[in-house]
């Protein structure tokens, strides 16, 4: 146990030694009066002290008298304890049992036109996960990490939305052109899916681990990783892609590549459009079975006032009934 306010017992000591000095000063002022006072003359009163009753009752008294002062100053002290507030300290250890999902989102200039679509379905995806965390990076030329694993999902649509509004060109630079055009080339999705996968933590853990990549698998230029290497690098981790084309259906060439990178990491490929894209997506995330992940130790302090509380009732209860029983 501790105490929040330890000084507060020094002040309830304080009151102790105060009200027992000043009882002793009015103690023997009063002696002090008696004994210059004349005193009654009582005729054989030796006889009646002597008496076995009358010595009995004179020690009860005393007894009583010690009592009341005992228990004066423990309920003095105790209540000083109660108004330093006692706490207790309790370590704990939270624990995230959840799954990994990385947005993973192509916004080259072949992509402009279906982004804004694309995050509507990140959006509703959202609606079907529940403690998930989910982070999101965007890549062109170069990838460029917009947020990390989180499951604050408040967090998570506002930041989905202000890269949507992006898309509208208000600004000069907007937001998903800042740092997605470093390299050369354009849409290169094999570094951008190597980046995402890359992009998850705590790699020691057996997590549930998903990539939902929404590109047309256009690529512009020479990239440093292929779709098919970056797809054998996220299965050697345990990371499963699920990818988002919105030419599936109308070139089956281009999207024959991305639909074989997918499946070969335990995932699925599927078209944008398709009325059981976000359904089918969650349940494939969640067939797998969530992990517990540690988070950091933290110390909790709680007030524990209840045993002194009981104590200190009991003690004034005591006190009430000596009072009574001398008398004063």
């Amino acid at each position: 146990m501790a105490l929040a306010n330890w000084w507060v017992i020094l002040i309830a000591v304080g009151v102790v030694v105060a009200s027992v000095g000043v009882g002793l000063a009015i103690g023997l002022r009063r002696n002090a009066k008696h004994r210059a006072a004349p005193a009654a003359q009582i005729a054989r009163a030796e006889r009646v002290r002597a008496l076995p009753s009358f010595q009995h009752a004179v020690r009860r008294r005393t007894v009583a008298l010690v009592g009341v002062l005992v228990l004066g100053v423990l309920a003095t002290v105790i209540g000083g304890v109660i108004a330093a507030r006692p706490i207790s300290s309790q370590t704990i250890q939270p624990m995230n049992t959840s799954r990994d999902i990385m947005l993973c989102l192509d916004v080259s200039g072949s992509m402009s036109e279906v982004d804004v679509e694309v995050l509507t379905v990140f959006e509703e995806l959202l609606d079907g996960f529940e403690g998930e965390r989910i982070g999101l990076t965007i890549f062109n030329s170069s990838p460029v990490q917009v947020f990390p694993l989180t499951d604050d999902y408040e967090f998570i649509r506002t930041h989905l939305a202000s890269i949507r509004e992006s898309f509208d060109y208000m600004e000069e630079i907007p937001e998903h052109w800042v740092g997605t055009l470093n390299g050369s080339g354009a849409s290169l999705i094999g570094d951008g899916l190597a980046a995402c996968t890359m992009r998850f933590d705590h790699a020691e853990d057996e997590r549930s681990r998903s990539i939902i990549l929404a590109t047309d698998n256009e690529v512009n230029g020479l990239s440093i990783v292929s779709l098919s290497e970056a797809a054998d690098y996220a299965a050697s981790i345990g990371v499963r892609v699920f990818a988002l084309n919105p030419v599936q259906d109308a070139d089956a060439d281009v999207s024959d590549d991305l639909v074989a990178a997918a499946q070969s990491t335990g995932g699925e490929a599927y078209g944008l459009r398709d009325t059981t894209t976000v359904g089918d997506i969650i349940t494939q995330v969640q067939e797998e079975d969530a992990t517990a992940l540690r988070g950091q130790a933290q110390v909790v302090w709680t007030d524990t006032p209840n045993l002194w509380i009981a104590v200190l009732l009991a003690l004034g209860l005591g006190f009430l009934v000596l009072l009574w029983r001398v008398r004063l």
